[in-house]
């Protein structure tokens, strides 16, 4: 079978720090179907296009990719299918209640299997950054790396 499946997968979204500044952070649990557990063992997801939102007082994700499962058979999933996300009732009231707010969206930074193996989604409350701030990130990151060079 497959021998590359692990336990140990951390899927992060390198583009969210960049384009977005952080308000809130929460971690969410996903429900899957059929194989899309074992593909996000070996690591084949990416939600550096993805998005989440609320409908109905439930929260889902859009546009998380999670490659067929290479071994599977005509039960295989669908890649870009929208999964329905798990938080507790007073986390999604908090959530919705921010959203009304102009400018703010949900994003998620990062995919990994908890202790108990279960798939969850670490998601931030997020505002988009302004040009300016997009550069003065990249600054700040330039004058850390020149300082760590110099010890």
């Amino acid at each position: 079978m497959a021998s590359n499946i692990s336990n140990k997968v951390e899927i992060k979204n390198r583009k969210a720090s960049y384009e977005y500044q952080f308000i809130d952070t929460f971690t969410a649990g996903i429900v899957l179907r059929g194989t899309e557990m074992k593909s996000i063992r070996m690591g084949k997801a990416n939600i550096s296009d993805a998005h989440c939102y609320i409908t109905n007082g439930e929260l889902f994700i859009k546009n998380l990719h999670i490659s067929p499962y290479e071994f599977g058979t005509h039960y295989n999933h669908e890649p870009l299918r929208e999964r329905k996300l798990l938080l507790q009732r007073k986390e999604l009231k908090k959530l919705e209640n921010k959203l009304k707010d102009v400018g703010l969206t949900i994003i998620p930074t990062r995919l990994f299997i908890s202790d108990k193996g279960l798939a969850k989604l670490n998601i931030a409350l997020a505002k988009g950054k302004k040009l300016y701030d997009k550069r003065e990130s990249i600054k700040s990151k330039d004058t850390e790396r020149q300082e760590s060079r110099k010890f």
